[in-house]
């Protein structure tokens, strides 16, 4: 099966999307459809507290599956707002909706999406070998 890759969203090249949740500007974060599949499925999720201040390219948390454990890197710096609580007792969410219910974080940004250097659905998709 392929995988997913909504249009409306941005994504790095370690296989995080991101968002625009509200007016506000605040942004949900999750991993791909292409990196869960990869990963086989999930058994723990590792994600920062909120409050917890990010900055773009450092880790942040990590996905434990069947397969390994990787690591969920900062697409873009900010402040952690919210996460999702869900992902403690249900990893598998990752698995079986990577871009609804599995999302992992909201983050209020401290810098311009277009300066970390985020990429669209076709250049994703190139990282991915499926362009």
């Amino acid at each position: 099966m392929a995988a997913l890759y909504p249009e409306e969203l941005r994504y790095t090249a370690e296989h995080e999307w991101i968002a625009v949740a509200d007016e506000d500007g605040l942004l949900r974060i999750g991993v791909t459809d292409f990196a869960q599949e990869a990963l086989g499925d999930i058994v723990y999720v590792t994600l920062p507290a909120v409050g917890d201040d990010l900055r773009t390219g450092d880790t942040c948390g990590e996905l434990e599956s069947t397969k390994s454990v990787s690591d969920l890197y900062v697409p873009v710096s900010g402040t952690v707002v919210a996460r999702n609580e869900a992902l403690d007792t249900n990893p598998e969410l990752v698995n079986t909706d990577p871009y609804g219910e599995g999302w992992m974080l909201l983050v209020r940004p401290s810098e311009n999406l277009d300066d970390v250097g985020l990429l669209d659905v076709a250049a994703y998709k190139d990282v991915t070998g499926e362009g």
